[in-house]
């Protein structure tokens, strides 16, 4: 970026204090996952291209859209960010955080990152959703590589609770009360833009992975950082390489969202306003 993060982090947040106050939660929305930004309530739509520093969304499935908006009539104000950039794409970490840390500028408490993964767990299946308990960072990189600047965070971030219980047990509690078969596992967080080779899976699996896929991790960094508190939601749309003869699609990934979107809905519904009353 031509600026420093903090700096530009900063100045794309007084773009959005000018039009709209900070809700307590956001919510960044992966492949094929858009539909719950469209079924907020009394919504307000913010085109990337009206955020400073904001990056074109380029990928199949993802709006580049800020929607705020109420979780149902007089329920709570959620911020959706609905699409993000990806390290596959070419960006530096820093373009892909930006929004994570626009919205810490802005004044959001938590923010839940969902993505669309590939199943490596033999327990898991297409359409299943499943909630982030700790990640892999395997693309090689993080959005906090070169100078620290202390008032995005500590040089030595602790990862040790990079996904906030609390805000896990608020989504525990959403999926029984909402009937919803709640996965639970590991998320490794790999470059791409190529799927994995089935010797890749067999090794992810071995080192403790439940799913895979090419987001999420650089942005969870950030988030705590800068002290967000965080929750991750992966919707399981393939199978991944070797555990099924299919060959692997982006256009699956997207059909298979689009088949879980009742669960996926009902879930951040509930989740999102357990979490919203924690966070207040």
């Amino acid at each position: 970026m031509n600026i420093l993060p903090f700096e530009a982090a900063e100045r794309a947040a007084d773009t959005l204090r000018a039009r709209i106050e900070a809700p307590r939660v956001a919510i960044v929305l992966g492949s094929g996952l858009g539909a719950f930004a469209e079924q907020l309530v009394d919504a307000e739509v913010i085109s990337y291209s009206d955020i400073e520093g904001f990056p074109s969304v380029g990928v199949v499935g993802h709006a580049g859209q800020l929607v705020v908006g109420r979780i149902h009539q007089n329920g709570p104000r959620v911020a959706a960010l609905s699409g993000r950039v990806h390290l596959y794409e070419g960006h530096d970490a820093n373009v892909i955080v930006h929004p994570t840390r626009t919205l810490g500028r802005w004044g959001i408490h938590s923010i839940v990152y969902t993505n669309a993964a590939g199943a490596i767990d033999p327990d898991f299946a297409p359409g299943n959703l499943m909630l982030i308990t700790d990640h892999l960072n395997l693309t090689g990189m993080s959005p906090l590589t070169g100078h620290n600047d202390p008032r995005l965070g500590t040089r030595f971030p602790d990862m040790s609770q990079a996904y906030d219980a609390e805000a896990c047990a608020c989504f525990r509690e959403a999926a029984v009360h909402q009937k919803v078969d709640l996965k639970e596992g590991v998320y490794a967080g790999l470059k791409g833009p190529s799927y994995e080779t089935p010797a890749e899976i067999r090794m992810l699996g071995i080192v403790g992975a439940n799913a895979v896929g090419m987001s999420t991790v650089c942005e969870v960094i950030a988030a705590r950082h800068m002290g967000v508190r965080v929750a991750g939601i992966s919707c399981i749309t393939n199978f991944a390489a070797g555990l099924s003869d299919a060959t692997l699609d982006h256009s699956e990934v997207k059909e298979t969202a689009d088949q879980a979107r009742g669960a996926f809905v009902s879930l951040l519904n509930d989740g999102l306003a357990r979490l919203d009353s924690l966070s207040g």
